[in-house]
């Protein structure tokens, strides 16, 4: 099959992987313990308080046959009318809700993801360029060290260096350096378009995007320096250096594209663990992002929220899944391409 019959097959395919994802949602939403009517309604300990309780729960349909509501629920999903918060926001529209809660995960969760791949897979090559030796040894070790250190630990060890930073580093510290910032709060992302702005919201957002990627820069470290040593016992690495190829040529077309491909869904596959990851770091750094929404939803009971939000993760992982195939045609030629 052609590249663009493949990628229509895949785009099919992600159909019931969609509906099965919202189904599951349905039913540990509307089939677990939590009620959203009690959560808006507080202690019943009333005649009063009951008959609110009940009047709640039909205004909410939460009374309807659950086939008519999984049939609202999948039609409102399906038509993107992801409906209002219940508890958490009453009344407040989900996608208004997301348009002020998830510009912050959106740049938490790109510096989460471009630090590991600028630092790790470097790191990685240039590990398995010099194997066997202390270079090798150093990133290996460094890579294994990130890898095994907990978010929640490094977060708060991170918290405490950088908050006496200015003490460590002879009052040049982080708070200070090229502009003053607190070190516990949602970034500033008002003047993104500005220099200055720019500036102050990355080193905003740096520390919790470093701790929220720590672990996918030692996977990616360890996986680069895998693929890296694969390639390079390769035949047609030896052909080509037997022909007189540069070593510069010979890394960048060669060995660099080749190994990307098995990389390619370790990267996509961390962007999963980034959203679930997110909810822990945005609430010790104090970020009030998407993550942070889902989590008080949860608790709280407000399960249309909650609910929505899920749908828009289901969504994003399908669409991540799309997106690695694409890539997967354009560095692989040959995907896409099957004999017959």
């Amino acid at each position: 099959m052609n590249r663009l019959t493949y990628l229509l097959k895949r785009l099919l395919l992600a159909i019931p992987v969609l509906w099965l994802g919202t189904t599951a949602t349905f039913v540990i939403i509307r089939l677990g313990p939590l009620n959203p009517a009690a959560a808006i309604v507080g202690p019943v300990n009333s005649a009063e308080a009951q008959e609110r309780l009940e009047r709640i729960e039909e205004q909410l349909g939460l009374n309807d046959p659950i086939h008519e509501q999984y049939v609202e629920y999948m039609l409102d999903l399906f038509t993107f009318d992801l409906g209002q918060s219940w508890v958490q926001y009453p009344g407040q529209d989900t996608v208004s809700l997301l348009a002020q809660f998830a510009p912050r995960t959106i740049w938490l969760g790109l510096w989460a993801i471009l630090i590991p791949i600028f630092i790790g897979i470097p790191l990685g090559v240039y590990a398995g360029l010099n194997v066997n030796t202390k270079r090798d040894y150093t990133a290996s070790i460094t890579g294994i060290v990130w890898r095994a250190m907990p978010n929640f630990w490094l977060a708060a060890i991170l918290l405490a260096l950088l908050s006496q930073s200015d003490t460590l580093f002879f009052g040049t510290g982080w708070q200070s350096f090229i502009v003053e910032t607190e070190l516990i709060g949602a970034p500033d992302l008002s003047n993104l378009g500005t220099p200055e702005g720019f500036v102050t919201a990355t080193k905003q957002i740096l520390p919790p995007a470093f701790v929220l990627g720590s672990a996918s820069m030692g996977n990616e470290l360890r996986l680069s320096r895998t693929a890296v040593l694969e390639i390079m016992n390769e035949d047609f690495i030896d052909t080509a250096q037997a022909v007189g190829v540069s070593r510069r040529r010979l890394i960048g077309k060669h060995m660099l594209r080749n190994a990307m491909i098995p990389l390619i869904p370790v990267v996509t596959s961390e962007a999963y663990v980034l959203v679930g990851g997110s909810v822990l770091v945005e609430v010790v750094f104090g970020i009030n992002g998407i993550g942070t929404l889902f989590f008080d939803a949860m608790t709280s009971g407000d399960l249309p929220l909650a609910g929505s939000l899920m749908f828009i993760f289901i969504l994003l992982t399908v669409t991540i899944n799309i997106l690695q195939d694409i890539l997967y045609t354009v560095i692989d030629p040959r995907i896409g391409y099957e004999e017959r």
